[in-house]
Order: C-alpha cells, then structure tokens, then sequence
C-alpha cells in the first residue's frame, strides 16, 4: 500500500480501528481479543448500526497502515477526524477491554494504550478508572 492510499473511517470503523489496532500491537491477535471484538460490536448501543461488512475493511485497513513507516500517526489522524470527542472515552475504554481479553498485557499493548491516552487527550483520571474498570471486568477465577 503505498502513502497516497486514502483511507476514510466512520465513527464506528474508529473504535473498530483502535480495538484491532490495541490487539495487533504484539503481533499477534489472539482468539480471545477478536472474541471480544466482536462481541462488544454486536452488543454496544455505539454499534447499533453499525454495518459488520465493513469489520474485515477495517482490520485491513489497521494492518496497511501499520506497514507503513508513519502508520500509527497515520491511524490516529484517522480515528481523530471520525471520532467525536463525547467517544473518545469511549474509544479508550473499548480499547482497554480488548487489550485485556486475553488475561494478559504486553509492552507494546501498555505503549499503545499510552499512545491512545495521549492522542485522545483523556485525562489522567479518567484514564486510570477506566483501566480499573476493564481490569474488574476481565478478572478470572
């Protein structure tokens, strides 16, 4: 794919983005990420209608750009255009709960949650009780 490729998100495809983005941070995208994925796609009220056809566009799209030099910044320019900033909570929140689907948080997943909490500006606080929440949720016995 070359940088002249235009690529164009909805809000919905943002959030999408970001989760696979969190997920394919280490290379790998493990059976409990994409689990959660498309879980929380066929279950939020955010995703309500929201067009699955285009899941597997955005998956692409997330693993063009990250073949690219520039591709994170890429991304997030992206997700900064469609996403209105009442989600960017949202976003980060749906990204933390991917990332911890599979019981387990690797340096380059905790560098891109980082990396998200700073290009959607959440607020420390915010931030930190939104990580405890996703770590309540996917607890295990």
């Amino acid at each position: 794919m070359s940088n002249s490729t235009s690529y164009s998100l909805t809000a919905q495809d943002a959030l999408v983005a970001l989760m696979i983005a969190v997920s394919a941070s280490d290379e790998d995208i493990r059976t409990a990420e994409l689990v959660k994925i498309n879980s929380t796609v066929n279950n939020l009220p955010v995703f309500a209608n929201y067009d699955v056809d285009r899941f597997n566009i955005v998956v692409q799209t997330v693993f063009d750009l990250f073949e690219q030099e520039d591709g994170l910044d890429a991304l997030f320019g992206l997700v900064r255009t469609a996403l209105p900033k009442q989600l960017y909570e949202t976003a980060y929140a749906l990204s933390c709960d991917a990332a911890a689907a599979d019981g387990k948080l690797g340096e380059a997943e905790l560098r891109l949650l980082e990396e998200i909490r700073y290009e959607l500006e959440i607020d420390r606080l915010h931030a930190a009780a939104i990580e405890r929440g996703a770590r309540a949720r996917h607890m295990t016995l």
